[in-house]
């Protein structure tokens, strides 16, 4: 399927669409040190205040009261390859990655219902992402205005900010036999984005920078959504576990630059959007063989798809696009952990699938000529995670250590941009304006290493 020229007509930057799944859909899954060790893996396993990032029920699996931080060094390396050249970022930012604890209350009846427990978790996780794309001097633009024509140099998105999630929720223990569970979890999102690229000129050989319109733009977001969650034990060693998560329903306070408009010339904008992100249900699967050994399969599926409130021709375009060409939501995880006395050893495997569907676009050749060709990986792409850690418990106290690599590669569009009497999403620069109805497509790999040390309480 083509993407319709009225969207890229409409839209301000192509960054619209990365940042609407993969910031505004995509929840913080930063745990504690065992959480990620695992892939994120304890849907029926529960026991901890992670519990509360995919399945509340978990609380009710705690028996004692605990408390716990956790340290993140997030790395995130980008390599943006293009006609055979090749443009690598690294940054690498250190922060509190998450805090959790859970209060229990054992119920002293004979009641069969033995626990009911109280949790919090908070979870952060760094939104920085640079992808500089390599020049090609076989791409030239000519300039409306002027005879005047310049070869490309060079293009960047550049994006800082945080995502968080703070969850607080309550889990009941059934007989040691069921447990159940349910979520209210509040977000925050900072977002600054920026569609920025140079020029050569084939005349001066001097170099002009340019501007999407509508970027950079800022942008300070609040959501909100609930978990309702069940785990029940089929046996001593086998345990099931469902999940369900409400839409999370964002505000979004944006502000931008925006140029050569017909009334306010280069200026800036506010807006406000709302943005609905997809229903999300998990299934789960745990194998305790004994004290010593335990392995935990997860299955996230998204049951909706994003969905803008409309304000305006972009936010209907946005959603159509959505509606054509989103896949639903579909994450796999697996994580295991084998006890030798003291010692912890941990491991973990993530598989999330690529969002969107085939599509056709422009784009620019190596050789500078323009063609329609057929992406699968446009924008972003199917996302492994591989992980593991090691942890000593000290009875009351315990400490914990994990590594996580992911990566990814998708193929990476920029530089389209229209300027007519209803649209504007032309690049500019001080003296010129540059509109394209071809793409400049690059490979981008991307690859994330992070390290998690925890230290917790128990009492």
């Amino acid at each position: 399927m083509s993407i319709s020229a009225a969207f890229f007509a409409q839209a301000q930057d192509i960054s619209i669409l990365r940042n609407s799944v993969d910031v505004y859909s995509n929840s913080p899954m930063i745990g504690s040190s065992k959480f990620n060790a695992m892939g994120g893996a304890n849907g029926a396993l529960g026991g901890d205040a992670s519990s509360l990032l995919t399945n509340p029920a978990g609380l009710g699996v705690a028996i004692s009261g605990e408390v716990s931080g956790t340290l993140s060094i997030m790395g995130n390396k980008n390599t943006s390859t293009l006609a055979g050249a090749s443009t690598s970022y690294n940054n690498t930012k250190g922060d509190l990655g998450n805090v959790g604890g859970v209060m229990t209350f054992q119920l002293m009846t004979e009641s069969a219902w033995k626990f009911i427990n109280v949790g919090v978790n908070f979870s952060n996780q760094s939104l920085d992402n640079y992808v500089e794309t390599p020049g090609n001097s076989n791409i030239v633009y000519d300039f409306p205005s002027t005879t005047n024509s310049s070869t490309y140099d060079r293009h960047a998105y550049n994006r800082y900010g945080n995502l968080s999630r703070t969850s607080f929720g309550v889990g009941a223990n059934y007989n040691h036999n069921l447990y159940i569970g349910a979520g209210l979890n509040f977000f925050n999102a900072s977002v600054d984005q920026s569609d920025t690229a140079s020029f050569n000129s084939t005349t001066s050989n001097s170099t002009e920078f340019f501007s999407k319109n509508g970027t950079p733009y800022y942008e300070r977001s609040n959501g909100f959504s609930a978990s309702l969650g069940v785990i029940g034990k089929l046996s001593p060693n086998f345990r099931l576990g469902a999940s369900i998560e409400t839409p999370t329903f964002w505000t979004i306070d944006k502000t931008y630059n925006f140029y050569n408009d017909p009334v306010y010339g280069d200026d800036i904008g506010l807006e406000s959007n709302k943005f609905t992100s997809p229903l999300k249900a998990t299934v789960s699967a745990a194998f305790v063989a004994s004290k010593n050994f335990s392995l935990d399969v997860d299955y996230t599926l998204g049951l909706t798809k994003p969905k803008y409130k409309v304000y305006t021709q972009t936010e209907t375009d946005i959603n159509n696009f959505f509606k054509d060409n989103y896949k639903n939501l579909s994450e796999l995880r697996v994580g295991a952990e084998y006890r030798i006395k003291q010692v912890r050893l941990r491991g973990g495997y993530s598989y999330a699938s690529t969002p969107f569907d085939a599509l056709t676009i422009g784009r620019f050749t190596d050789a500078g000529t323009q063609e329609e060709k057929s992406y699968d990986n446009l924008i972003l792409n199917n996302r492994n995670a591989l992980s593991f850690g090691i942890g000593y418990d000290f009875k009351s106290f315990y400490i914990d250590a994990a590594y996580q690599n992911i990566t990814s590669k998708y193929t990476n569009p920029f530089m389209f941009g229209v300027l007519d009497s209803n649209n504007n999403s032309a690049y500019y620069s001080p003296t010129n304006t540059i509109t394209s109805d071809s793409f400049i497509v690059s490979d981008v790999k991307n690859i994330r290493n992070n390290f998690f040390l925890t230290f917790g309480w128990k009492f």
